[in-house]
């Protein structure tokens, strides 16, 4: 299917029927055409153990949002929002720093075309992009990806949006 087909229908799955989130059916993800070299021309091979790795080969389930030679955009299996999805490269690097920029542009270069599609059906005012970069940084699959978490005004999803307690007039400098 088409990419910008695919993104253009992107709405029907993740938008929800009715006022409650609803997370899509996860399916396995075909792997279409394969890049120009093979995984270990273009850096490391991809790793049985990782889950991203799985779902690039097709043995593991998600929900395809976008897919060409060099990357892969899924939908969160725990998503943060409605439509919170990820880009993965598809060869295995374990952290940004472990991947070669060519594989960060790549990545990097969809994020506008894909971040518009879910950003228009989600009906979301913004979004995050995000990366975790290390354990201490809250990285927990060690295989590169980019988070994009779709955002609406005064949802609060971090700690620091929550709106301060109003204090005692007491408390309250002039």
């Amino acid at each position: 299917m088409d990419a910008r087909r695919r993104l253009a229908v992107i709405s029907a799955h993740i938008c929800s029927t009715g006022s409650g989130f609803h997370q899509p059916r996860l399916q396995p993800v075909s792997v279409s055409g394969s890049s120009s070299g093979s995984d270990a021309d273009q850096g490391k091979s991809l790793n049985g153990a990782c889950v991203f790795c799985r779902i690039i080969r097709g043995e593991s389930p998600a929900f395809k949002l976008y897919e060409d030679d060099a990357c892969l955009c899924i939908l969160d299996s725990n998503p943060l929002s409605r439509g919170h999805s990820l880009i993965i490269p598809k060869s295995h690097f374990s952290s940004l720093d472990a991947t070669p920029p060519s594989v960060i542009a790549a990545m990097c270069s969809k994020v506008p075309l894909i971040s518009s599609a879910i950003v228009k059906a989600t009906g979301s005012d913004s979004f995050n992009l995000l990366v975790n970069n290390g354990a201490a940084a809250g990285q927990v699959i060690f295989h590169t990806h980019i988070h994009i978490i779709p955002r609406k005004e005064q949802d609060c999803l971090w700690a620091s949006e929550a709106i301060p307690e109003i204090r005692p007039r007491s408390f309250q400098t002039s």
